[in-house]
């Protein structure tokens, strides 16, 4: 039996790349999107997705907030993480009695979306596919990479095989685990070292490469394994970054060669650049750092782990979008001193 159309909440890099494909596929879909122009562009000319993996322009249904109608039983968040509860709160009231919001985006959502609307209502998901938003109506799509999707209970049910199915349409080898939070804490590990490269304009394959900061991304991977641990998580890898590496009493040389690993991994993508580097350089706007990266200081300050050189790294992004520091080799330098 149908499960009805699927609402997509945030048709940036990530919902607009999955909305495409579901769309493409036959599914249901709805666009939803605060930029007017994107939201015109897409209802009038279709989405276009570019770059290495496939280019194609695929005719979807697009509206801004205010003009969604009626409720839907599966909905996909993929919006900002700082974003994240002032979009649940708009979705509400477009949520079906016994539907649920699945969390296409980076860091700790599902905690907040669960504060928002109940951990029962709440499914997690974990994607690191390389896109970004051009224009109104384009999408890069860099690269393809693991995508996972899961209850926070892990618990298997209906519905998370029905996501899976879904996502099983964008990327083929998605996985279905009893284990998202295995995934979310190792995307956090890996997410730190993304937002250390973001300090720099050089790329995230050269700035993973550069010997002199391989001690900058051996502590950031450290530091979050630790909070992970004191939380009862068993991070999960991918996509060359191996989480044992960076366990207490691991052997350095585990840590250089998932470093080396992630390097080679992101020089193999059209997406050379992380959308935290995009947003300070070219959208000139707010990262996620809040959201995705702050939280890994307060949860560790609550289980007795310091975070020195996550704190830093915090205060080297706030600078960067207030205008008080330059993306440079020198601020990522500042790490070196943590």
């Amino acid at each position: 039996m149908s499960e009805g159309p699927i609402l997509i909440w945030g048709a940036g890099a990530i919902g607009g790349t999955l909305g495409a494909y579901l769309a493409r596929a036959g599914e249901d879909v709805l666009l939803v999107d605060i930029v007017a122009p994107h939201v015109e562009a897409m209802n009038a000319e279709g989405l276009a997705i570019e770059g290495p993996v496939e280019t194609f322009r695929q005719k979807v249904k697009a509206a801004t907030p205010e003009a969604v109608e009626g409720r839907y039983k599966r909905v996909i968040l993929a919006v900002k993480a700082h974003h994240t509860r002032e979009a649940v709160r708009a979705l509400m009231p477009h949520l079906a009695p016994d539907g649920s919001v699945l969390s296409a985006q980076n860091g700790l959502n599902e905690l907040v979306i669960a504060e928002e609307i109940g951990a029962e209502r709440t499914v997690g998901c974990f994607v690191n596919f390389g896109a970004d938003w051009l224009e109104p109506g384009r999408i890069l799509f860099g690269n393809r990479a693991t995508v996972a999707v899961g209850e926070i209970d892990g618990s298997v049910t209906p519905r998370v095989r029905d996501y899976h199915r879904l996502l099983s349409i964008f990327e083929p080898d998605a996985v279905l685990t009893d284990n998202i939070w295995g995934y979310l804490w190792g995307k956090l590990g890996y997410g730190a070292m993304l937002f250390a490269t973001a300090l720099t304009p050089a790329s995230m394959a050269e700035n993973l490469a550069s010997e002199r900061h391989f001690p900058v991304f051996h502590r950031l991977g450290r530091e979050v394994m630790a909070v992970a641990l004191a939380r009862g998580v068993k991070p999960l890898g991918f996509n060359g970054f191996d989480p044992d590496a960076f366990m207490p009493g691991a052997d350095e040389a585990a840590a250089r060669r998932s470093v080396a690993a992630m390097a080679e991994f992101n020089r193999h993508t059209a997406k050379t650049h992380s959308g935290i580097w995009r947003d300070l350089a070219v959208r000139k706007r707010k990262t996620e750092v809040d959201a995705q990266i702050a939280i890994i200081s307060r949860l560790g300050a609550e289980a007795g782990i310091p975070t020195p050189t996550i704190d830093r790294l915090v205060t080297l992004i706030h600078d960067i979008e207030e205008n008080r520091r330059e993306q440079s080799w020198a601020t990522l330098d500042r790490l070196l001193e943590s």
